[in-house]
């Protein structure tokens, strides 16, 4: 398959389609999340950089299909879908969950010999370190009062009965895939890692946030930026900078 004839699917979307980049950037979204969280960051960065967004089964145009409550799991399955996207330079960016799914994606790249240019890491400890978490295994109003306080969806969608019945599955299969991940030691990454963080972020310590470094063998660098959890809403404008610096 040629770059030109390269398309959106059900896991990958091309909001800006960039063929004549010299780089891509694929997003890996949060918990609950979904690819059009990364639209304005393909509209920002296009056509400079290549931007492609992972959407996962069970939400939006795919919430017919069935969730995928393993980090593992839903690595392979990622893998499957991205390998027509790995003809130029490539850098992984994912938040939250997404930065956990981001890394073993390429663990597994590395292991067949494809390079990353760059993982950057976004509002998430490192894999290695390890929380006794069970918010999964609350009642729908403990689960929802768990996304109200870490301010990552819109009041107004929450507020909506018939949205939140048709968002939780895929909520409560994104939580217990991030809760139930247990690291797998194996070979450290070749490729940088960038980890970015909220100074106000309670998922996240600094302990946590600089245990990446035992995660790679090349450079490692941490950013520390305003906000809680979801601080990349607000901060947006430097974390884009930060990218196209390293992407170039």
């Amino acid at each position: 398959m040629t770059t030109d004839t390269l398309a959106a699917s059900a896991w990958v979307r091309r909001f800006h389609p960039a063929h004549d980049a010299p780089a891509r950037l694929i997003c890996f979204p949060h918990a609950g999340g979904s690819a059009s969280y990364y639209f304005p960051v393909s509209r920002q960065l296009s056509p400079g950089i290549d931007v492609l967004a992972v959407q996962y089964p069970g939400r939006q145009d795919r919430r017919a299909e069935p969730c995928i409550d393993s980090i593992p799991a839903l690595a392979d399955a990622v893998l499957g879908q991205l390998r027509p996207y790995f003809d130029r330079p490539v850098t992984l960016f994912g938040h939250s969950m997404g930065a956990t799914l981001a890394f073993e994606v390429a663990v597994r790249l590395e292991a067949e010999g494809i390079p990353v240019q760059g993982l950057f890491a976004s509002g998430r400890r490192a894999p290695s370190t390890v929380r006794d978490e069970t918010v999964h295994l609350k009642d729908d109003e403990g689960l929802l009062a768990d996304i109200n306080r870490l301010s990552g969806t819109d009041a107004q969608v929450l507020g909506d009965p018939e949205i939140v019945r048709m968002i939780l599955p895929a909520i409560r299969a994104d939580y217990r895939a991030a809760e139930t991940y247990r690291y797998t030691p194996g070979p450290k990454l070749a490729c940088p890692v960038t980890v970015l963080t909220g100074d106000a972020d309670s998922h996240v310590t600094p302990t946590e946030a600089g245990a990446w470094r035992q995660h790679t063998t090349g450079a490692f660098d941490l950013k520390v930026f305003p906000g809680g959890h979801f601080y990349l809403n607000d901060q947006a404008p430097a974390v884009l900078s930060v990218l196209k610096r390293f992407i170039g």
